[in-house]
């Protein structure tokens, strides 16, 4: 996810993101880029994201997106 951002979003695969970070108060990401960052976790984590929570609460920075990908996926038994 981290790796997305970086290479997406700022352009570098080394660019530094603080898991804290809003990544639309900061300006890495915009609306735009919200729709291709829910892209890439319905792909890469066989999620499907309700229209209901796209909220900056799930998506606005690494922790929030950990965060809320710890409550969607299921656990392994």
């Amino acid at each position: 996810m981290r790796e997305f951002i970086a290479e997406n979003f700022l352009f570098r695969a080394d660019a530094e993101i603080a898991d804290d970070q809003s990544l639309l108060e900061s300006g890495v990401m915009d609306s735009t880029g919200v729709l291709e960052l829910i892209a890439f976790l319905e792909t890469s984590y066989g999620i499907s994201i309700a229209d209901e929570e796209i909220i900056p609460q799930n998506l606005d920075s690494v922790d929030a997106m950990t965060n809320y990908l710890a409550r969607k996926l299921p656990v392994a038994a």
